[in-house]
Protein backbone atom coordinates (compact mmCIF):
# COMPACT_ATOMS: atom_id res chain seq x y z
CA UNK A 1 0.00 0.00 0.00
CA UNK A 2 1.17 3.42 -0.91
CA UNK A 3 1.30 4.90 2.49
CA UNK A 4 2.25 8.45 1.29
CA UNK A 5 -1.06 8.60 -0.31
CA UNK A 6 -2.99 8.36 2.86
CA UNK A 7 -3.78 11.79 3.77
CA UNK A 8 -6.94 13.24 6.38
CA UNK A 9 -7.14 16.38 8.36
CA UNK A 10 -9.53 17.36 11.39
CA UNK A 11 -11.52 20.38 11.16
CA UNK A 12 -10.87 20.62 7.18
CA UNK A 13 -12.87 19.10 4.41
CA UNK A 14 -11.98 16.33 5.52
CA UNK A 15 -13.92 16.43 8.35
CA UNK A 16 -16.69 18.63 9.36
CA UNK A 17 -19.96 18.81 10.98
CA UNK A 18 -22.45 19.34 8.55
CA UNK A 19 -25.59 19.71 11.71
CA UNK A 20 -25.41 19.44 15.01
CA UNK A 21 -25.58 15.57 14.31
CA UNK A 22 -23.65 14.59 11.74
CA UNK A 23 -19.77 14.83 11.28
CA UNK A 24 -18.50 13.84 7.57
CA UNK A 25 -15.22 12.43 8.08
CA UNK A 26 -13.36 11.84 4.42
CA UNK A 27 -10.21 9.14 3.82
CA UNK A 28 -8.01 9.59 0.91
CA UNK A 29 -5.94 6.80 -0.68
CA UNK A 30 -4.12 5.97 -3.86
CA UNK A 31 -6.47 4.66 -6.39
CA UNK A 32 -7.23 1.36 -6.52
CA UNK A 33 -4.91 0.46 -3.30
CA UNK A 34 -7.14 -0.14 -0.51
CA UNK A 35 -9.45 -2.65 -0.40
CA UNK A 36 -11.60 -1.84 2.71
CA UNK A 37 -11.45 1.09 4.97
CA UNK A 38 -12.68 1.20 8.80
CA UNK A 39 -13.09 4.06 10.87
CA UNK A 40 -12.98 3.49 15.03
CA UNK A 41 -14.42 6.39 16.61
CA UNK A 42 -15.75 7.36 19.76
CA UNK A 43 -15.59 9.87 22.85
CA UNK A 44 -11.94 10.20 24.44
CA UNK A 45 -12.92 10.22 27.76
CA UNK A 46 -14.69 7.01 27.41
CA UNK A 47 -12.66 5.23 24.47
CA UNK A 48 -13.98 1.52 25.92
CA UNK A 49 -16.93 2.15 23.86
CA UNK A 50 -15.46 2.71 20.67
CA UNK A 51 -17.20 1.65 17.69
CA UNK A 52 -16.44 0.67 14.16
CA UNK A 53 -18.18 1.94 10.66
CA UNK A 54 -17.11 0.90 6.98
CA UNK A 55 -16.13 3.43 5.10
CA UNK A 56 -17.84 4.23 1.29
CA UNK A 57 -15.92 4.55 -1.59
CA UNK A 58 -17.59 7.87 -2.45
CA UNK A 59 -15.58 8.53 -5.66
CA UNK A 60 -11.89 8.85 -7.16
CA UNK A 61 -9.72 11.08 -9.74
CA UNK A 62 -6.93 10.70 -11.32
CA UNK A 63 -4.35 9.53 -8.53
CA UNK A 64 -6.60 9.04 -5.49
CA UNK A 65 -9.81 7.27 -4.38
CA UNK A 66 -11.89 8.90 -1.83
CA UNK A 67 -14.16 7.12 1.20
CA UNK A 68 -16.95 8.51 3.46
CA UNK A 69 -18.59 7.93 6.42
CA UNK A 70 -21.30 10.05 8.30
CA UNK A 71 -21.48 9.88 11.73
CA UNK A 72 -23.63 11.10 15.02
CA UNK A 73 -20.55 11.77 17.34
CA UNK A 74 -20.58 10.57 21.31
CA UNK A 75 -21.74 13.64 23.62
CA UNK A 76 -20.51 15.87 20.46
CA UNK A 77 -17.49 15.00 20.72
CA UNK A 78 -15.32 12.95 18.45
CA UNK A 79 -12.33 10.98 18.54
CA UNK A 80 -10.86 8.52 15.80
CA UNK A 81 -8.51 6.58 13.32
CA UNK A 82 -8.52 4.41 10.71
CA UNK A 83 -7.85 0.39 9.85
CA UNK A 84 -6.71 0.20 6.07
CA UNK A 85 -6.51 -3.26 4.57
CA UNK A 86 -4.99 -3.60 1.54
CA UNK A 87 -4.74 -7.46 0.20
CA UNK A 88 -3.43 -9.64 3.12
CA UNK A 89 -2.04 -6.55 4.46
CA UNK A 90 -3.66 -4.39 7.35
CA UNK A 91 -2.78 -0.89 8.07
CA UNK A 92 -3.52 1.57 10.64
CA UNK A 93 -3.77 5.67 10.42
CA UNK A 94 -3.79 7.82 13.41
CA UNK A 95 -2.55 11.36 13.62
CA UNK A 96 0.62 9.51 14.32
CA UNK A 97 0.87 8.50 10.26
CA UNK A 98 0.55 4.88 9.00
CA UNK A 99 1.28 2.31 10.96
CA UNK A 100 1.28 -1.78 10.68
CA UNK A 101 1.21 -2.10 14.73
CA UNK A 102 -0.40 -0.30 17.35
CA UNK A 103 -0.29 -1.05 20.93
CA UNK A 104 -3.72 -1.06 22.54
CA UNK A 105 -2.79 1.05 25.02
CA UNK A 106 -1.25 3.98 23.14
CA UNK A 107 -3.93 4.32 20.79
CA UNK A 108 -5.86 6.71 22.73
CA UNK A 109 -2.62 8.80 22.89
CA UNK A 110 -2.64 9.49 19.07
CA UNK A 111 -6.59 9.33 17.64
CA UNK A 112 -7.80 11.85 15.62
CA UNK A 113 -10.39 14.54 17.08
CA UNK A 114 -12.49 16.64 16.59
CA UNK A 115 -12.65 18.35 19.65
CA UNK A 116 -16.52 19.12 20.32
CA UNK A 117 -19.76 20.43 17.73
CA UNK A 118 -20.17 24.17 18.72
CA UNK A 119 -23.27 25.25 17.19
CA UNK A 120 -21.76 28.43 16.37
CA UNK A 121 -18.92 26.87 14.77
CA UNK A 122 -21.23 24.87 11.87
CA UNK A 123 -21.29 26.18 8.58
CA UNK A 124 -24.86 26.51 7.67
CA UNK A 125 -26.23 27.88 4.02
CA UNK A 126 -28.70 29.82 3.31
CA UNK A 127 -31.82 27.45 2.66
CA UNK A 128 -33.38 29.16 -0.01
CA UNK A 129 -29.66 28.94 -2.24
CA UNK A 130 -30.40 25.17 -2.75
CA UNK A 131 -33.10 26.46 -4.67
CA UNK A 132 -31.79 28.87 -6.27
CA UNK A 133 -31.39 29.53 -10.14
CA UNK A 134 -29.02 32.25 -10.66
CA UNK A 135 -29.26 34.61 -13.82
CA UNK A 136 -26.05 36.97 -14.24
CA UNK A 137 -26.81 40.28 -15.59
CA UNK A 138 -24.25 43.19 -16.78
CA UNK A 139 -26.67 46.19 -16.02
CA UNK A 140 -25.08 48.44 -18.83
CA UNK A 141 -25.69 45.97 -21.15
CA UNK A 142 -29.01 43.73 -20.42
CA UNK A 143 -31.59 46.71 -21.34
CA UNK A 144 -32.48 50.50 -21.51
CA UNK A 145 -35.43 51.49 -19.76
CA UNK A 146 -34.92 55.23 -19.30
CA UNK A 147 -32.72 57.27 -22.11
CA UNK A 148 -33.69 60.53 -20.10
CA UNK A 149 -30.22 59.10 -18.17
CA UNK A 150 -28.37 57.83 -20.78
CA UNK A 151 -24.62 58.30 -20.44
CA UNK A 152 -23.19 60.92 -23.20
CA UNK A 153 -22.46 59.36 -27.06
CA UNK A 154 -24.74 56.78 -25.81
CA UNK A 155 -24.26 53.80 -28.96
CA UNK A 156 -27.02 52.25 -31.00
CA UNK A 157 -28.47 49.16 -28.72
CA UNK A 158 -26.71 46.36 -30.38
CA UNK A 159 -23.44 48.01 -31.88
CA UNK A 160 -20.31 46.63 -30.83
CA UNK A 161 -19.14 46.29 -27.44
CA UNK A 162 -15.62 48.24 -27.03
CA UNK A 163 -13.75 48.49 -23.53
CA UNK A 164 -14.98 52.52 -23.37
CA UNK A 165 -18.31 52.80 -24.93
CA UNK A 166 -21.76 52.74 -23.63
CA UNK A 167 -25.52 51.48 -24.59
CA UNK A 168 -27.63 52.79 -22.02
CA UNK A 169 -28.76 49.80 -20.43
CA UNK A 170 -30.03 50.93 -16.52
CA UNK A 171 -31.96 49.36 -13.70
CA UNK A 172 -35.27 50.07 -14.55
CA UNK A 173 -34.61 48.16 -17.92
CA UNK A 174 -33.50 45.22 -15.73
CA UNK A 175 -37.16 46.11 -13.80
CA UNK A 176 -39.37 45.94 -17.01
CA UNK A 177 -37.34 42.41 -18.07
CA UNK A 178 -38.59 40.80 -14.78
CA UNK A 179 -41.51 39.05 -16.62
CA UNK A 180 -39.23 37.54 -18.99
CA UNK A 181 -37.17 35.92 -16.15
CA UNK A 182 -40.15 34.52 -14.98
CA UNK A 183 -41.17 33.04 -18.18
CA UNK A 184 -37.66 31.65 -18.32
CA UNK A 185 -38.16 30.27 -15.05
CA UNK A 186 -35.04 32.00 -12.39
CA UNK A 187 -35.62 32.35 -9.47
CA UNK A 188 -32.43 34.80 -7.97
CA UNK A 189 -30.52 37.84 -10.24
CA UNK A 190 -26.81 38.61 -9.77
CA UNK A 191 -25.89 41.91 -11.02
CA UNK A 192 -22.27 43.08 -11.75
CA UNK A 193 -21.70 46.75 -10.08
CA UNK A 194 -24.01 49.61 -9.89
CA UNK A 195 -22.50 51.76 -7.72
CA UNK A 196 -21.08 55.40 -8.86
CA UNK A 197 -18.48 54.81 -11.22
CA UNK A 198 -16.39 56.01 -14.39
CA UNK A 199 -16.52 52.75 -16.73
CA UNK A 200 -19.20 50.80 -17.84
CA UNK A 201 -18.58 48.10 -15.78
CA UNK A 202 -18.32 50.01 -12.84
CA UNK A 203 -15.58 47.66 -11.05
CA UNK A 204 -14.14 50.87 -10.15
CA UNK A 205 -16.15 52.70 -7.34
CA UNK A 206 -16.10 55.76 -6.80
CA UNK A 207 -19.01 56.48 -4.16
CA UNK A 208 -20.23 53.22 -2.41
CA UNK A 209 -23.45 55.04 -1.40
CA UNK A 210 -25.11 56.01 -4.50
CA UNK A 211 -26.15 54.12 -7.22
CA UNK A 212 -24.64 54.82 -10.59
CA UNK A 213 -26.81 57.73 -11.97
CA UNK A 214 -26.41 56.20 -15.64
CA UNK A 215 -28.37 53.30 -13.78
CA UNK A 216 -30.96 55.37 -11.46
CA UNK A 217 -30.92 55.98 -8.09
CA UNK A 218 -31.80 54.64 -4.71
CA UNK A 219 -35.19 54.48 -5.50
CA UNK A 220 -34.64 52.86 -8.89
CA UNK A 221 -33.06 50.18 -7.16
CA UNK A 222 -35.10 49.43 -4.52
CA UNK A 223 -38.31 48.77 -6.93
CA UNK A 224 -36.35 46.35 -8.93
CA UNK A 225 -35.71 44.66 -5.85
CA UNK A 226 -39.89 44.85 -4.80
CA UNK A 227 -40.78 43.90 -8.19
CA UNK A 228 -38.23 41.10 -8.07
CA UNK A 229 -39.35 40.00 -4.98
CA UNK A 230 -43.10 40.17 -5.58
CA UNK A 231 -42.10 37.78 -8.71
CA UNK A 232 -39.83 35.23 -5.94
CA UNK A 233 -37.06 36.42 -7.44
CA UNK A 234 -33.62 37.15 -5.01
CA UNK A 235 -31.38 40.14 -5.67
CA UNK A 236 -27.67 39.77 -5.22
CA UNK A 237 -25.49 42.66 -5.58
CA UNK A 238 -21.87 43.37 -6.50
CA UNK A 239 -19.14 44.33 -4.17
CA UNK A 240 -15.78 45.93 -4.95
CA UNK A 241 -14.18 45.96 -2.03
CA UNK A 242 -10.60 44.82 -3.00
CA UNK A 243 -9.60 48.34 -4.35
CA UNK A 244 -11.65 51.52 -5.91
CA UNK A 245 -12.04 54.24 -8.61
CA UNK A 246 -9.17 56.20 -9.14
CA UNK A 247 -11.44 59.34 -8.29
CA UNK A 248 -12.83 57.70 -5.02
CA UNK A 249 -12.58 60.86 -2.77
CA UNK A 250 -10.53 59.23 0.04
CA UNK A 251 -7.96 58.56 -2.77
CA UNK A 252 -8.10 61.92 -4.54
CA UNK A 253 -7.99 63.17 -0.78
CA UNK A 254 -4.35 61.19 -0.80
CA UNK A 255 -3.57 62.61 -4.66
CA UNK A 256 -3.52 65.73 -3.06
CA UNK A 257 -2.48 66.09 0.47
CA UNK A 258 0.11 62.86 1.07
CA UNK A 259 0.82 61.94 4.37
CA UNK A 260 -1.12 64.29 5.61
CA UNK A 261 -4.39 63.42 4.46
CA UNK A 262 -6.90 60.95 6.93
CA UNK A 263 -7.32 58.32 4.45
CA UNK A 264 -3.50 57.71 3.43
CA UNK A 265 -3.32 54.57 5.29
CA UNK A 266 -6.55 53.39 3.72
CA UNK A 267 -4.09 52.61 0.85
CA UNK A 268 -1.09 51.42 -0.19
CA UNK A 269 1.25 53.71 -1.04
CA UNK A 270 5.16 53.86 -1.98
CA UNK A 271 5.82 56.91 -2.32
CA UNK A 272 4.06 60.29 -3.16
CA UNK A 273 3.29 62.28 -4.82
CA UNK A 274 1.64 59.77 -6.50
CA UNK A 275 2.40 58.39 -10.40
CA UNK A 276 0.20 56.89 -12.51
CA UNK A 277 2.98 55.03 -15.19
CA UNK A 278 3.69 52.97 -13.50
CA UNK A 279 1.26 53.36 -10.43
CA UNK A 280 3.43 54.38 -7.12
CA UNK A 281 0.55 52.68 -4.81
CA UNK A 282 -0.85 49.24 -5.56
CA UNK A 283 -3.15 48.82 -7.80
CA UNK A 284 -6.30 45.73 -8.77
CA UNK A 285 -3.94 44.33 -11.64
CA UNK A 286 -1.45 46.96 -11.93
CA UNK A 287 -4.56 49.08 -12.92
CA UNK A 288 -3.54 52.76 -12.23
CA UNK A 289 -7.82 53.75 -12.19
CA UNK A 290 -8.24 51.29 -9.67
CA UNK A 291 -5.68 51.70 -6.19
CA UNK A 292 -6.26 48.46 -3.92
CA UNK A 293 -7.74 49.10 -0.22
CA UNK A 294 -6.27 48.27 2.95
CA UNK A 295 -9.30 46.39 4.36
CA UNK A 296 -6.84 46.42 7.78
CA UNK A 297 -7.41 49.92 8.58
CA UNK A 298 -9.42 50.34 11.65
CA UNK A 299 -11.74 53.23 9.98
CA UNK A 300 -12.13 51.56 6.13
CA UNK A 301 -13.08 48.74 7.59
CA UNK A 302 -16.09 50.12 9.29
CA UNK A 303 -16.77 52.42 6.49
CA UNK A 304 -16.72 48.87 3.98
CA UNK A 305 -18.86 47.06 6.71
CA UNK A 306 -21.19 49.84 6.94
CA UNK A 307 -22.11 49.83 2.95
CA UNK A 308 -22.53 46.41 3.27
CA UNK A 309 -24.73 46.73 6.01
CA UNK A 310 -26.62 49.88 4.68
CA UNK A 311 -27.44 47.61 0.85
CA UNK A 312 -29.17 45.03 2.86
CA UNK A 313 -31.53 47.33 5.09
CA UNK A 314 -31.99 50.12 2.38
CA UNK A 315 -32.95 48.49 -0.65
CA UNK A 316 -33.55 44.57 0.85
CA UNK A 317 -31.21 42.70 -0.97
CA UNK A 318 -30.29 39.54 -0.68
CA UNK A 319 -26.58 39.14 -0.47
CA UNK A 320 -23.53 40.27 -2.07
CA UNK A 321 -20.63 38.32 -4.64
CA UNK A 322 -17.29 39.82 -3.44
CA UNK A 323 -15.02 41.21 -6.03
CA UNK A 324 -11.32 39.37 -6.16
CA UNK A 325 -12.12 38.47 -2.86
CA UNK A 326 -9.21 35.93 -2.03
CA UNK A 327 -6.89 39.62 -2.14
CA UNK A 328 -8.53 40.74 1.09
CA UNK A 329 -7.39 39.57 4.45
CA UNK A 330 -9.52 37.02 6.62
CA UNK A 331 -10.37 38.47 9.22
CA UNK A 332 -12.07 41.18 6.93
CA UNK A 333 -13.99 38.69 5.78
CA UNK A 334 -14.89 37.27 9.54
CA UNK A 335 -15.97 40.43 10.16
CA UNK A 336 -18.06 41.03 7.09
CA UNK A 337 -20.00 38.00 7.64
CA UNK A 338 -21.09 38.81 11.08
CA UNK A 339 -22.55 42.31 9.90
CA UNK A 340 -24.20 40.78 7.01
CA UNK A 341 -25.65 37.90 8.75
CA UNK A 342 -26.81 40.01 11.50
CA UNK A 343 -28.73 42.32 8.84
CA UNK A 344 -30.22 39.57 7.17
CA UNK A 345 -29.51 35.85 8.22
CA UNK A 346 -30.10 34.23 5.48
CA UNK A 347 -28.44 36.70 2.98
CA UNK A 348 -26.08 34.71 0.53
CA UNK A 349 -22.35 35.18 0.53
CA UNK A 350 -20.55 34.47 -2.80
CA UNK A 351 -16.89 34.92 -3.48
CA UNK A 352 -15.13 35.64 -6.74
CA UNK A 353 -12.26 32.69 -6.33
CA UNK A 354 -11.04 31.20 -9.30
CA UNK A 355 -8.92 28.72 -7.86
CA UNK A 356 -9.30 25.90 -4.76
CA UNK A 357 -11.17 28.14 -2.03
CA UNK A 358 -11.40 26.12 1.30
CA UNK A 359 -9.97 28.32 3.83
CA UNK A 360 -13.17 31.02 2.65
CA UNK A 361 -15.80 27.70 2.86
CA UNK A 362 -15.54 26.84 6.76
CA UNK A 363 -18.30 28.77 7.68
CA UNK A 364 -16.68 32.09 9.00
CA UNK A 365 -16.26 33.46 5.77
CA UNK A 366 -18.64 33.21 2.66
CA UNK A 367 -20.81 30.46 1.46
CA UNK A 368 -20.17 29.63 -2.04
CA UNK A 369 -17.57 30.94 -4.30
CA UNK A 370 -17.69 31.03 -8.32
CA UNK A 371 -17.51 27.72 -9.41
CA UNK A 372 -14.91 28.48 -12.32
CA UNK A 373 -12.83 24.98 -11.91
CA UNK A 374 -16.03 23.01 -13.28
CA UNK A 375 -16.32 25.67 -16.09
CA UNK A 376 -12.93 25.01 -16.87
CA UNK A 377 -13.87 21.22 -16.84
CA UNK A 378 -16.74 22.29 -19.00
CA UNK A 379 -14.67 23.67 -21.65
CA UNK A 380 -12.52 20.81 -21.83
CA UNK A 381 -14.86 17.78 -22.16
CA UNK A 382 -18.03 19.49 -24.05
CA UNK A 383 -16.78 22.65 -26.06
CA UNK A 384 -13.28 21.32 -26.82
CA UNK A 385 -13.30 17.70 -26.36
CA UNK A 386 -9.38 17.36 -25.24
CA UNK A 387 -10.63 14.94 -22.36
CA UNK A 388 -12.17 12.00 -22.31
CA UNK A 389 -15.12 11.00 -20.19
CA UNK A 390 -13.44 9.26 -17.46
CA UNK A 391 -11.12 12.26 -17.04
CA UNK A 392 -14.07 14.68 -16.68
CA UNK A 393 -15.65 13.20 -14.50
CA UNK A 394 -12.37 12.48 -11.81
CA UNK A 395 -11.36 16.27 -12.38
CA UNK A 396 -15.42 16.86 -11.32
CA UNK A 397 -14.37 14.67 -8.36
CA UNK A 398 -11.46 16.02 -7.72
CA UNK A 399 -13.70 19.57 -7.30
CA UNK A 400 -16.29 18.02 -5.19
CA UNK A 401 -13.97 16.94 -2.34
CA UNK A 402 -11.96 20.04 -2.08
CA UNK A 403 -15.14 21.39 -0.42
CA UNK A 404 -17.76 20.48 2.44
CA UNK A 405 -21.39 18.73 1.65
CA UNK A 406 -22.96 21.94 2.71
CA UNK A 407 -20.61 23.85 -0.06
CA UNK A 408 -21.70 21.84 -2.21
CA UNK A 409 -25.08 22.54 -2.21
CA UNK A 410 -25.15 25.82 -2.87
CA UNK A 411 -21.68 26.33 -4.72
CA UNK A 412 -22.12 28.55 -8.02
CA UNK A 413 -21.90 26.71 -10.91
CA UNK A 414 -21.76 28.50 -14.56
CA UNK A 415 -20.63 28.33 -18.18
CA UNK A 416 -19.61 31.90 -18.86
CA UNK A 417 -19.46 35.36 -17.48
CA UNK A 418 -18.71 38.71 -17.95
CA UNK A 419 -15.23 38.23 -17.48
CA UNK A 420 -15.13 34.72 -20.09
CA UNK A 421 -15.82 34.46 -23.94
CA UNK A 422 -19.43 32.67 -24.16
CA UNK A 423 -19.72 28.66 -23.56
CA UNK A 424 -21.20 29.07 -27.02
CA UNK A 425 -18.43 30.63 -28.98
CA UNK A 426 -15.89 28.11 -27.12
CA UNK A 427 -18.09 25.61 -28.97
CA UNK A 428 -17.99 26.53 -32.17
CA UNK A 429 -21.09 27.88 -32.23
CA UNK A 430 -22.09 24.36 -31.75
CA UNK A 431 -26.19 24.34 -29.45
CA UNK A 432 -25.65 20.80 -28.97
CA UNK A 433 -22.33 21.08 -27.03
CA UNK A 434 -24.31 24.14 -25.20
CA UNK A 435 -27.22 21.72 -24.38
CA UNK A 436 -25.78 19.15 -22.74
CA UNK A 437 -23.15 21.25 -21.01
CA UNK A 438 -26.05 23.35 -19.27
CA UNK A 439 -27.96 20.02 -19.09
CA UNK A 440 -25.13 19.00 -16.85
CA UNK A 441 -24.59 21.83 -14.98
CA UNK A 442 -28.91 22.82 -14.45
CA UNK A 443 -28.65 19.00 -13.38
CA UNK A 444 -25.61 19.23 -10.89
CA UNK A 445 -25.37 19.58 -6.97
CA UNK A 446 -25.05 23.66 -6.18
CA UNK A 447 -26.60 26.90 -7.40
CA UNK A 448 -26.44 27.22 -11.31
CA UNK A 449 -26.15 30.44 -13.33
CA UNK A 450 -26.92 31.44 -16.46
CA UNK A 451 -25.29 34.12 -17.94
CA UNK A 452 -27.58 36.76 -20.15
CA UNK A 453 -27.97 36.00 -23.23
CA UNK A 454 -26.81 32.08 -23.03
CA UNK A 455 -30.15 31.00 -23.46
CA UNK A 456 -30.88 32.28 -26.60
CA UNK A 457 -27.40 31.78 -28.30
CA UNK A 458 -25.61 34.70 -27.79
CA UNK A 459 -21.91 34.50 -28.86
CA UNK A 460 -18.86 36.55 -28.13
CA UNK A 461 -15.42 36.07 -27.45
CA UNK A 462 -13.52 37.61 -24.37
CA UNK A 463 -14.14 40.98 -22.71
CA UNK A 464 -15.24 43.27 -24.21
CA UNK A 465 -17.36 41.07 -26.50
CA UNK A 466 -18.75 38.83 -24.31
CA UNK A 467 -20.83 41.66 -23.23
CA UNK A 468 -22.82 42.44 -25.92
CA UNK A 469 -26.20 44.33 -25.31
CA UNK A 470 -28.63 41.71 -24.93
CA UNK A 471 -31.23 41.07 -28.39
CA UNK A 472 -34.17 41.34 -27.58
CA UNK A 473 -35.35 40.67 -31.21
CA UNK A 474 -36.66 37.25 -30.73
CA UNK A 475 -36.55 36.66 -34.63
CA UNK A 476 -32.93 36.17 -33.77
CA UNK A 477 -33.46 33.94 -30.99
CA UNK A 478 -32.20 29.99 -31.06
CA UNK A 479 -35.69 29.06 -29.80
CA UNK A 480 -34.85 25.71 -29.35
CA UNK A 481 -32.56 26.73 -27.08
CA UNK A 482 -34.65 29.19 -25.34
CA UNK A 483 -37.17 26.43 -24.78
CA UNK A 484 -34.18 23.85 -24.13
CA UNK A 485 -33.59 25.82 -21.08
CA UNK A 486 -37.30 26.82 -20.14
CA UNK A 487 -37.57 22.57 -19.45
CA UNK A 488 -33.74 22.31 -17.91
CA UNK A 489 -34.98 25.25 -15.68
CA UNK A 490 -38.72 23.76 -14.52
CA UNK A 491 -37.01 20.20 -14.36
CA UNK A 492 -34.84 21.51 -11.47
CA UNK A 493 -37.42 23.81 -10.14
CA UNK A 494 -39.97 20.64 -10.38
CA UNK A 495 -37.62 17.79 -9.08
CA UNK A 496 -36.25 17.85 -5.48
CA UNK A 497 -33.70 15.46 -6.55
CA UNK A 498 -32.20 17.59 -9.45
CA UNK A 499 -31.61 20.21 -6.38
CA UNK A 500 -31.22 18.93 -3.25
CA UNK A 501 -30.26 15.22 -4.00
CA UNK A 502 -27.40 12.66 -3.49
CA UNK A 503 -25.20 12.75 -6.33
CA UNK A 504 -23.63 9.42 -7.58
CA UNK A 505 -21.75 8.14 -10.88
CA UNK A 506 -22.74 4.91 -12.47
CA UNK A 507 -20.62 3.16 -14.93
CA UNK A 508 -23.24 1.68 -18.07
CA UNK A 509 -21.26 2.58 -20.90
CA UNK A 510 -17.42 3.61 -21.89
CA UNK A 511 -18.37 6.51 -23.38
CA UNK A 512 -21.39 7.96 -21.80
CA UNK A 513 -21.79 10.41 -18.87
CA UNK A 514 -24.18 8.93 -16.32
CA UNK A 515 -24.78 9.19 -12.76
CA UNK A 516 -28.18 9.81 -10.73
CA UNK A 517 -29.69 12.22 -8.13
CA UNK A 518 -31.62 10.98 -5.71
CA UNK A 519 -33.74 12.48 -2.65
CA UNK A 520 -35.86 10.53 -0.39
CA UNK A 521 -38.45 9.01 -3.52
CA UNK A 522 -36.96 10.20 -6.16
CA UNK A 523 -34.72 9.16 -8.18
CA UNK A 524 -33.57 10.46 -11.50
CA UNK A 525 -31.20 9.09 -14.06
CA UNK A 526 -28.83 11.40 -16.06
CA UNK A 527 -27.21 10.39 -19.49
CA UNK A 528 -25.01 12.42 -21.94
CA UNK A 529 -23.59 11.50 -24.84
CA UNK A 530 -20.75 14.20 -25.89
CA UNK A 531 -20.06 12.06 -29.00
CA UNK A 532 -20.37 12.45 -32.91
CA UNK A 533 -22.32 8.36 -32.77
CA UNK A 534 -25.32 7.31 -31.12
CA UNK A 535 -24.57 5.01 -27.93
CA UNK A 536 -26.87 1.91 -26.90
CA UNK A 537 -26.75 2.02 -23.21
CA UNK A 538 -27.53 -1.18 -21.28
CA UNK A 539 -29.86 -0.10 -17.88
CA UNK A 540 -29.73 -2.46 -14.78
CA UNK A 541 -32.36 -5.22 -14.50
CA UNK A 542 -34.14 -3.72 -11.88
CA UNK A 543 -35.43 -0.91 -14.17
CA UNK A 544 -38.67 -1.83 -15.79
CA UNK A 545 -39.98 1.66 -17.16
CA UNK A 546 -38.20 5.27 -17.29
CA UNK A 547 -40.44 8.55 -18.01
CA UNK A 548 -38.81 10.61 -20.48
CA UNK A 549 -38.73 14.08 -18.40
CA UNK A 550 -37.87 16.15 -21.34
CA UNK A 551 -39.62 14.65 -23.82
CA UNK A 552 -42.90 14.00 -21.26
CA UNK A 553 -43.32 10.44 -22.63
CA UNK A 554 -42.67 6.66 -20.95
CA UNK A 555 -39.99 4.43 -21.99
CA UNK A 556 -41.25 0.55 -21.25
CA UNK A 557 -38.39 -1.59 -21.50
CA UNK A 558 -38.00 -5.09 -23.01
CA UNK A 559 -36.87 -7.40 -20.28
CA UNK A 560 -34.39 -9.17 -22.50
CA UNK A 561 -32.91 -5.92 -24.33
CA UNK A 562 -32.46 -3.38 -21.53
CA UNK A 563 -30.65 -1.36 -23.82
CA UNK A 564 -31.70 2.54 -24.08
CA UNK A 565 -30.31 4.06 -27.47
CA UNK A 566 -28.72 7.63 -27.25
CA UNK A 567 -28.15 10.09 -30.34
CA UNK A 568 -25.16 11.55 -30.91
CA UNK A 569 -24.90 14.61 -28.96
CA UNK A 570 -27.66 13.46 -26.80
CA UNK A 571 -28.97 14.12 -23.05
CA UNK A 572 -31.93 12.11 -20.93
CA UNK A 573 -33.26 13.05 -17.96
CA UNK A 574 -35.29 10.05 -16.66
CA UNK A 575 -37.17 9.39 -13.70
CA UNK A 576 -36.51 5.73 -12.63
Amino acid sequence: MNRHAVYHRPKSNYCFAYDNDKVYIRLRAAKGDVDKSILIYGDKYDWNKNKKIAMKLTCCDKDFDYYTAVIKPPNNRLSYYFTLESGEEKYHYTEWGVFKKLKEDEIPNHLFNFPYINNIDIHRVPEWTKDAIFYLIFPERFNNGDSSINPKNVKAWGGKPKRDNYFGGDLKGITEKLDYLNQLGVNAIYMTPIFKANTNHKYDTTDYMEIDPCFGDKDTLKKLVKEAHKREIKVILDAVFNHCGYLFKPFQDVVEKGKNSKYYDWFYIRKWPLEKKPPSYEAFAFEAHMPKLNTENPELKEYILNVAKYWIEEAHIDGWRLDVANEIDHQFWRDFRKVVKAAKEDAFIIGEIWHDSLPWLMGDQFDSIMNYPVTNACIQYFAYNNINHTEFKELINNIRMRYTKQVNEVVFNLLDSHDTSRFLTKCGGDTKKLMLASGFMLTLPGAPCIYYGTEIGMEGNDDPDCRKPMDWDEDNWDNDLFNFYKSLIALRKEHIALRRGSFKWIDIDSDVISYIREFEDEKILILINNSDESKSVKLDDDVNSLIDLLNHEVITLDKKNLNLMLNSHDIKILSI
